[in-house]
């Protein structure tokens, strides 16, 4: 039975010396809805770079002086080949196309995407999802039509702390996309970044929000920070039991939901990564992120059968 947020906040605030009794409870929860298998996720940084938002963490905000890359919308082919080499060489089950920016304004770069997607479905048996910001329904009802499964758009983080984090568009915005793309009967892949500065009632905050919309896939990311971008500045890294307990929180809060460790956790557990796992996660993200490198797929894929898991099949 899932617990409540007054259970869940106490659960976050109880010391290290119990995080055994926490993971082995989480851990029950997973086996029981997911069994021993793990979901792969890949993506690929289809637009990168002069993002018109001010959210503090990110390196592709052109309010922030940052090295990473900018070029403009990848043409069908790469996109559609960035998917293939997910599939084949990393093992992915699901793939999601990412661009920069509040959303698609230009109907040419939706036409774009349509068309790697309907390839992606058409060619491969990847699961098919996007992260392009918010959306309309008219273009959430375009990308469904062209084979489109899974919408992913993080509301990123409480609605209490959002003003902190961003002051281009409202938490409400980001919530509203996700309302239509469920109503429109896409599968629904939102969380957030954890390590802004939020306190732990806003994770659970967050969190029993995310409950409420009924989110099909709950993605963890752990604040790496991009020197340039205002989060980097008096960062207070989490520590990787406080990443496990978040985890294992969440579990007990989404019971058999999808909860998955993506950003930041190779730097955020260290050599606790494994326990990624036992701490109540079924999907990772392999392959790189958007402005940063992610370990090698082999590890990955190696680490989850040292475990004794499986990777999903679609």
């Amino acid at each position: 039975m899932a617990i409540s947020e007054d259970e869940a906040l106490a659960l976050l605030n109880e010391g290290d010396e119990k995080i055994f009794g926490l993971l082995s409870r989480a851990n029950e929860i997973r086996k029981k809805y997911k069994g021993n298998k793990v979901k792969l996720c890949a993506i690929v940084n289809a637009k990168s770079g002069l993002c018109s938002e001010n959210c503090n963490f990110c390196a592709q905000s052109a309010h922030h002086k940052t090295s990473a890359d900018i070029y403009p919308l990848l043409s069908e082919k790469e996109i559609f080949d960035f998917a293939k080499k997910a599939e084949d060489n990393m093992g992915a089950t699901c793939f999601s196309v990412v661009t920069s920016g509040k959303g698609v304004t230009k109907q040419e770069e939706i036409e774009r995407i349509k068309a790697a997607v309907s390839k992606i479905k058409g060619e491969t048996g990847l699961n098919r999802c996007v992260s392009l910001g918010i959306l309309n329904r008219a273009q959430i009802k375009e990308l469904k039509q062209a084979g489109l499964k899974k919408l992913h758009h993080n509301l990123e983080t409480a609605e209490s702390f959002f003003p902190k984090m961003c002051t281009t568009h409202t938490f409400k915005e980001r919530l509203d996309t996700l309302r239509i793309a469920k109503e429109e009967g896409l599968e629904v892949c939102s969380g957030g970044i954890f390590g802004l500065g939020e306190t732990l009632a806003q994770r659970i905050e967050l969190a029993f929000c995310l409950k409420e919309l009924d989110v099909q896939s709950v993605p963890i990311n752990i604040l790496n920070p991009i020197k340039g971008t205002p989060a980097f500045e008096n960062h207070k890294p989490m520590s990787p039991y406080e990443v496990l307990r978040l985890i294992a929180v969440y579990r007990l809060i989404f019971d058999d939901k999808d909860i998955g460790l993506f950003g930041g956790r190779e730097k955020a557990l260290k050599t606790l990564q494994p326990l990624l796992f036992i701490a109540g996660a079924n999907v990772i993200l392999v392959g790189d992120y958007l402005t940063t490198k992610g370990a090698e797929p082999n590890y990955d894929l190696q680490m989850i059968k040292d475990l004794g898991l499986e990777v999903e099949n679609n």
